[in-house]
């Protein structure tokens, strides 16, 4: 079995800086554009949820297994059952996330990180970052 062997780059420092840079305006973007996305998805999750209905009140001649559940404190019956599907590609298509969900903590501990590591490589007088230091923050870049 083969071992592993450290490699050892020699990274300008002012391209990690520009690096780190792009990565804080690129997470503040997300974070500013998370409700909007957030908002059209449920939206696209409302169409589908609709679309849904219309494919299950359209194939009911095909369920089974029902099951029913009555709650008489505020006297709603539920009914669920199985819809026999032909074909997946018959089904109303549900919608996915095309970003990713952050927690508001997520984004304030990404945040802080990639400030203090640009506050830092700006101080310093080398010219080149140590492999040890990028890998510490090589998950922004």
């Amino acid at each position: 079995m083969a071992r592993a062997k450290a490699i050892n780059v020699k990274i300008p420092t002012s391209k990690v800086i520009a690096g780190l840079e792009q990565a804080l305006a690129t997470l503040e973007l997300d974070w500013a554009n998370q409700a909007d996305n957030e908002a059209k998805y449920e939206k696209a999750r409302e169409v589908w949820h609709e679309a849904l209905k219309k494919f299950a009140i359209a194939n009911i001649k095909s369920a089974e297994n029902f099951r029913t559940s009555y709650r008489s404190y505020n006297n709603r019956l539920n009914i669920d059952y199985d819809i026999i599907v032909t074909a997946e590609r018959d089904m109303p298509v549900e919608p996915e996330r095309e970003y990713e969900q952050m927690h508001i903590s997520n984004y304030r501990e990404a945040k802080k990180e990639i400030t203090n590591a640009i506050r830092i490589l700006k101080m310093t007088d080398e010219e080149v970052v140590s492999t040890s230091t990028y890998n510490a923050i090589a998950e922004y870049l």
